[in-house]
């Protein structure tokens, strides 16, 4: 009859709520090790950017006088994509601040916010505000000129703005934010649903769920209603049939609807949205996945699920960053639905695997990681790429912490184990991760401040261990036996200076492409082994 979605989409809040939360990122601290050095090294680099040379465009688009030195690449002052860096720059910097106090970054979130205010009023275009003209839209709507991505640019726009609100407080973002989404309401407004479904056809990021997540903030439903325009039912409506039709799309343009229609069931119990993202989750992480937990290749799907040996071997640009970065996104939004560890040993595969990898020590990074046997690394540059991947990049090495602890309001979920603190304030639990992992097979953690109260700690214990698993509490060994692929419930009254030790083994095994055995990886515990060619030993990319 025309699929889920061939029925009316009503905006009506009903919240979900969730089984499990993350903790705020100030709840938490990273301790020394590789997360930190990568935190270090990307918040060196947004410090090192001028702010003028990111506000140019935007500037000049309002008629405010710049002198400052044009950026390059992406951001150049003729890219139609211009801008969008701003926008993963405010969220960067409200997450820095959230996650590791800094006060630097906070200062650089609230300066540009209040020039982007201040080129907001200057245009006085009804709220509209960006680094190009309201030109791109009216090409947009035709169809008749290509124009590139002019909402995928304003949905990060949008989040950085929502990021700098409620992370770093900032109040003047709220109102920008609110006028350049009424500029959003009225343009989409024009166009009956069959026009609107076109101009869906090219990217527009994360509309759906910036809007939704205005609306959840200010409890107006105005918002939810304008997400809704962006529901891109040709997409949809498979997904929620539980049908993979994805060869063929661009992966990094889909992702973000589906985190949208993750969004949209939390805040309204719409079981369409819910079936989206929980289908096209499993669909990827089973079927569309390489061994280091990215996917895609040209930042395409270019296969059907069950051949995913012919995607690979397609071209050797295997897994662009901003798919890894989005599909974590939505893995915890899942993680949250249902507390399955599978969600988690995904993460921690893509976390360690590919994410850790791809920033370098000065804090650049790469659009791609390629698995190609001797392909080289690409790292964009100081200020002469804006590629999409650097841009989601500066945001993940400042949320690292975000996933590490779970809650359900009583009781702890341990998922990553990364060095680091917790400060439960709420419970008045403080605990302290130390691990030396995944260098040694172990985490340890211990009991700074007790609960008053009894309460239970959940210890991942991955599917890659082994049966020899074991879990010691000050020392003994507990009679349980870890099941790896699952959770460890511990429920006690906790004292000070109680601690826990997970051993966890790590063995060597293949994995290999379902439709291809001859194609097989080595790893060891979670880590893809690979070796590392000396500079100089092989040809440089053409």
């Amino acid at each position: 009859a025309g699929g889920p979605f061939s029925r009316p989409i009503s905006f009506q809040r009903r919240d979900i709520a969730p089984k499990l939360k993350p903790f705020a990122l100030g709840a938490v601290r990273l301790g020394d090790g590789p997360f930190r050095e990568a935190h270090r090294a990307n918040a060196a680099y947004l410090k090192r950017l001028s702010l003028d040379s990111l506000l140019l465009s935007f500037r000049r688009n309002a008629g405010i006088p710049s002198n400052a030195t044009p950026l390059a690449g992406w951001e150049a002052p003729t890219g139609e994509l211009r801008g969008h860096f701003m926008g993963h720059y405010l969220s960067a910097c409200a997450l820095g601040y959230a996650s590791d106090g800094d006060i630097e970054l906070k200062q650089r979130g609230d300066a540009a916010v209040a020039a982007l205010a201040e080129c907001q009023s200057k245009l006085n275009q009804g709220g509209y505000l960006s680094a190009y003209p309201t030109e791109f839209y009216d090409r947009l709507q035709r169809g008749d000129t290509y124009v590139w991505a002019p909402f995928y640019t304003m949905h990060k726009m949008l989040a950085g703005l929502i990021d700098m609100h409620m992370l770093a407080g900032n109040a003047q973002a709220l109102a920008v934010l609110t006028g350049l989404c009424g500029w959003v309401d009225r343009w989409t407004a024009q166009w009956d649903e069959a026009h609107m479904q076109r101009i869906l056809a090219v990217e527009f990021g994360g509309m759906q769920e910036a809007l939704y997540n205005l609306a959840a903030l200010t409890g107006d439903d105005r918002w939810g209603r304008v997400g809704d325009r962006f529901t891109k039912k040709a997409v949809f409506n498979p997904l929620a049939d539980a049908r993979d039709e994805l060869a063929g799309l661009h992966m990094n343009t889909h992702i973000p609807q589906v985190i949208g229609a993750a969004r949209r069931y939390e805040i309204t119990g719409d079981n369409r949205f819910h079936d989206v993202a929980h289908f096209f989750w499993h669909t990827i992480a089973q079927h569309r996945t390489y061994v280091t937990g990215g996917a895609s290749n040209r930042e395409n799907w270019l296969s059907n699920p069950t051949r995913l040996s012919e995607e690979y071997k397609a071209a050797d640009s295997h897994q662009e960053c901003c798919c890894s970065y989005n599909m974590m996104k939505l893995t915890r939004h899942l993680f949250g639905w249902e507390a399955d560890a599978r969600y988690i040993d995904y993460y921690e595969r893509n976390l360690f695997n590919h994410r850790l990898g791809t920033i370098r020590a000065d804090g650049m990074n790469e659009y791609f990681l390629s698995l190609t046997p001797g392909a080289w690394r690409v790292y964009g540059g100081e200020t002469d790429t804006f590629w999409c991947c650097n841009g989601t990049a500066s945001e993940e090495y400042n949320k690292l912490t975000d996933t590490i602890y779970f809650h359900d309001g009583h009781d702890l979920w341990v998922n990553l184990f990364l060095d680091s603190r917790l400060d439960w304030t709420e419970r008045g639990l403080t605990l302290a991760q130390q691990t030396r992992f995944p260098n040694e097979p172990r985490t340890r953690l211990v009991v700074e401040r007790a609960p008053a109260g009894a309460l239970a700690i959940s210890l991942r214990i991955p599917s890659w261990t082994t049966a020899q698993a074991r879990v010691l509490v000050n020392g003994k060994t507990l009679d349980a036996a870890p099941t790896p692929g699952s959770y460890l419930r511990i429920s006690r009254q906790w004292e000070k200076g109680d601690s826990i030790v997970l051993e966890m083994p790590m063995t060597l095994r293949t994995e290999s492409f379902a439709d291809d055995p001859s194609l097989q990886a080595v790893l060891y515990g979670p880590l893809v082994l690979a070796g590392q060619f000396p500079l100089g030993t092989l040809p440089p990319p053409t």
